[in-house]
């Protein structure tokens, strides 16, 4: 699997365009994008000849989702969410966009559930759901590559944030240490936002998981 990052937006937002190189098919993880970074994604799907089969979101904040519609316009892609995130993602005052100057409304093509599998080309991400920043918040992992996207559940040194609304602290630890911490320790973690780390790491220098 090949992964590029884009972050130009001003919440600091990762964006994961990742691809089989065998095939070409890849998928978008999070689209928190502006037009910087809308452009550059486009460049490198057309430059790479990606066919990008989905868009997957980890959670539904405005942040993780500003750039879905344009993206999703520009590719074909398909827009996925976990079944407890559609109502966040379809509600301005859940997905903290009635905070900015525009309202996003964001309705997702297909939903899944925890343990479901996507497979692009020769590659596959299983779904983790990890509730507590949102209640559909979910992981993609990537066993073959050792790979975690990590979404706002788990940061370098740091969990996601709860205190927005529908936020659980205590679920959001108890489902880290439940599906996260349970990896193998060189797996990689590409959060939401913030630079990589490995879940090693995290299980011996995150102060918010040590008991």
């Amino acid at each position: 699997m090949i992964v590029k990052i884009f972050n130009k937006n001003s919440m600091g937002q990762n964006i994961y365009l990742c691809h089989c190189k065998a095939t070409g098919e890849g998928i978008l993880i999070d689209a928190g994008c502006n037009t910087a970074d809308e452009k550059a994604i486009l460049t490198a799907i057309s430059e790479n000849s990606i066919t990008v089969k989905a868009i997957l979101l980890t959670h539904g904040h405005y942040d993780h989702v500003t750039g879905v519609e344009k993206i999703k316009q520009a590719t074909g892609a398909k827009v996925y969410c976990h079944i407890c995130e559609k109502q966040m993602l379809e509600n301005p005052e859940l997905n903290l966009s009635c905070l900015t100057a525009n309202k996003i409304y964001v309705t997702p093509d297909e939903i899944f559930n925890d343990g479901d599998t996507f497979q692009f080309g020769q590659c596959m991400v299983k779904i983790l759901h990890t509730p507590g920043h949102t209640p559909g918040g979910v992981c993609y992992y990537n066993e073959d590559c050792g790979l975690l996207f990590s979404g706002d559940t788990l940061f370098k040194s740091s969990i996601g944030r709860t205190d927005f609304p529908q936020g659980d602290q205590q679920k959001l630890i108890r489902n880290i240490n439940a599906k996260l911490l349970t990896l193998p320790e060189d797996v990689a973690v590409y959060p939401g936002h913030g630079d990589s780390t490995t879940i090693g790491r995290e299980k011996k220098q995150n102060p918010f998981l040590k008991v």
